[in-house]
């Protein structure tokens, strides 16, 4: 399997996150992340396609959201997972992920994950920290990170692949 896992991470939990996915990924693996990294890659080479991000005030992040916009008909025409990391769960979690992803592609998606999330006020600056802590109350770093999710997030795309 040739996987290619786009995302966005602010400040450091998405990075986390898909490096202990990729270590759960069978075949060859490239993480790009789309906010830092310049790397050029060709989605025609992807046999699977991972695309995930983090909340930030109600929304997944802009670059992430261009990309599937950019990118919907190659997308819908390959094995895709997508995953978010949020620090809501239950409900509120699944509307979050439902608002980060179109619909078309939520369907058409082989794994959908809901990886929790953390609170990094250590690397946050004064405006982020405010947010944080008049939304939650969180004045101190917190994490919810979700190991098991992520992997029988990969579970699910390496079952995929051995049964083709």
């Amino acid at each position: 399997m040739k996987c290619l896992i786009v995302y966005c991470s602010s400040h450091g939990t998405t990075e986390k996150a898909v490096s202990f996915l990729t270590e759960g990924l069978e075949g060859k693996v490239l993480a790009v992340d789309l906010k830092r990294d310049k790397e050029k890659f060709d989605l025609a080479k992807f046999d699977t396609v991972i695309i995930g991000g983090s909340i930030h005030a109600g929304n997944i992040q802009r670059k992430i959201k261009q990309f599937i916009k950019n990118n919907l008909d190659t997308l819908l025409e390959k094995d895709v997972g997508l995953f978010l990391c949020c620090m809501h769960d239950g409900e509120s979690a699944i509307e979050q992920f439902n608002n980060a992803f179109p619909q078309e592609l939520r369907k058409n998606s082989a794994a959908m994950g809901l990886f929790g999330g953390e609170f990094l006020l250590s690397e946050m600056n004064f405006l982020e920290k405010q947010i944080v802590k008049k939304v939650s109350g969180a004045t101190i770093d917190q994490s919810n990170l979700d190991y098991e999710a992520i992997k029988e997030f990969a579970s699910k795309l390496n079952h995929i692949k051995s049964v083709v």
